[in-house]
Parts: structure tokens; C-alpha cells; sequence
């Protein structure tokens, strides 16, 4: 059985008709996941046909973008991406470099748009786990650094952002995966002590990943961050 299977899409930009591949829901398993979510796949892995791209004017989104365009956002996207592609087609199987031209495609589009920025600090992380695939360890670290700013301007002006237990998760794990293991330990610290947050699974990986550092400090023989002090 062919893993993947089409659906039809009409573009939010210039309102053509096209076909994108997805993964069958019975093989959306993973094999292994990383503790920043990073999800590893057998057969095809789901996250290269998560974007959508329009062969005709290149726009690129994924479930999680807006659903419709105004007439302003279709013109800055035309006017800054749209009118320098050239038609292709990203529609069938992709091997991990075209999955990474399609995530750049749509953050790439969702920047023109102005998407919020959440979405862009998804799209972000995602082109860091494509990079983590390719083994790219320079890249991987870079756009982690850039989705963890977009992460934190998301908490800076989400409303409720503080009660969003996986949000604050993702940005002490991600300042931990690039080295600042002080402003991790204040993340994972406030998942862990805030009484508002009722996430068990984000509390529990918030532990895991505090008691981590700890033990890498300690191992290192590193000061360790004034909040382990007493412990969590």
C-alpha cells in the first residue's frame, strides 16, 4: 500500500486548485520521539507533507495557518515572494530536501503575511528537526535559536501564555539544547512550581529535563542555577 494519499487544495492567495501528498493515519507512529518533540518515522514521515504549496504562486501554509487572505496580505506575499516563483510542483513523494524547501516556502510566506508568531516559531522548529534529520548540527542549532525567539515573543504576547504549559516547556527545552542551561532551569522551574498549570505530561518532562541539567552541571562540575539550590 502507497504510504501516501492526495487531498485537494485551493490556494488562500491566488485561488488555484491543486493536489498535496499526506501520510496515511496508520502509519503516523513513531518509532521515537525527542524530548523537544521531534518524531522519528519508519515508513514516511508525516512532518514532510505537513506544507502546502501551491504550484501556481508558490504561497505555502499548513493546517495551522490562517484561513483566508486579505487582499493586503495576498499583495505583500505577491509582492515579496509570489513574483520571483517559478512554477513547480511539491505535490507527490519528497525526499527531505524538498520537505525543507517547502517548510522555508511557508515561513517564508507566513513572514510576508504576517502570521502570528507561534506559527512562525513552529515552522521554525520544524526546519531545525529537518536539519536534526540531515544531520546538520550548525543549522539545527540555528534555527533552534531562531524558533526559541519567536517561541518567547509568543509568550510575550499570547494572552494566557502563562498557563500554556507545553509553550513554556518548549522554551526552556529549547534554551537548553542551546546551552543556556540557567534560563532553562527558570523555565522548567515554573512549569514545575506554578499552581495554575494542571498539564501533568509538560510537568512531568519539565522534571525529567531539570533533574537532566543537574546532573550534566554537576558531571561538568558547572555553578548550578540558584533555583536547584533547594531542588524542585
Amino acid at each position: 500500500m502507497d504510504p501516501l494519499f492526495q487531498i485537494q487544495i485551493t490556494c488562500l492567495c491566488c485561488g488555484f486548485e491543486f493536489s498535496t501528498s499526506r501520510v496515511r493515519p496508520s502509519l503516523k507512529r513513531a518509532t521515537r520521539t525527542d524530548t523537544d518533540f521531534c518524531s522519528y518515522f519508519g515508513v514516511a514521515n508525516p512532518d514532510f507533507y505537513v506544507v502546502r504549496v501551491c504550484p501556481s504562486c508558490g504561497y505555502a501554509s499548513t493546517e495551522n495557518s490562517s484561513d483566508r487572505l486579505t487582499d493586503k496580505q495576498k499583495q505583500a506575499y505577491l509582492d515579496q515572494i509570489g513574483k520571483m516563483w517559478s512554477a513547480r510542483d511539491y505535490g507527490g513523494e519528497r525526499t527531505l530536501e524538498e520537505a525543507l524547501a517547502c517548510y522555508k516556502l511557508a515561513l517564508l510566506s507566513a513572514q510576508a503575511v504576517e502570521e502570528n508568531d507561534r506559527l512562525i516559531a513552529s515552522l521554525l522548529h520544524h526546519i531545525a528537526w529537518l536539519y536534526r534529520y540531515q544531520g546538520n548540527e550548525g543549522m539545527e542549532l540555528k534555527f533552534l535559536q531562531f524558533a526559541l525567539d519567536s517561541y518567547i515573543q509568543a509568550y510575550q504576547t499570547e494572552r494566557d501564555a502563562d498557563k500554556n504549559a507545553r509553550l513554556l516547556y518548549l522554551i526552556g527545552e529549547l534554551h537548553r539544547r542551546t546551552g543556556n542551561y540557567h534560563e532553562a532551569v527558570r523555565w522548567f522551574t515554573r512549569v514545575i512550581h506554578d499552581k495554575s498549570i494542571t498539564d501533568a505530561a509538560m510537568i512531568r518532562a519539565s522534571r525529567e529535563q531539570w533533574t537532566q541539567i543537574r546532573e550534566d552541571l554537576t558531571a561538568a562540575g558547572a555553578e548550578l542555577p540558584e533555583e536547584m539550590t533547594n531542588g524542585a
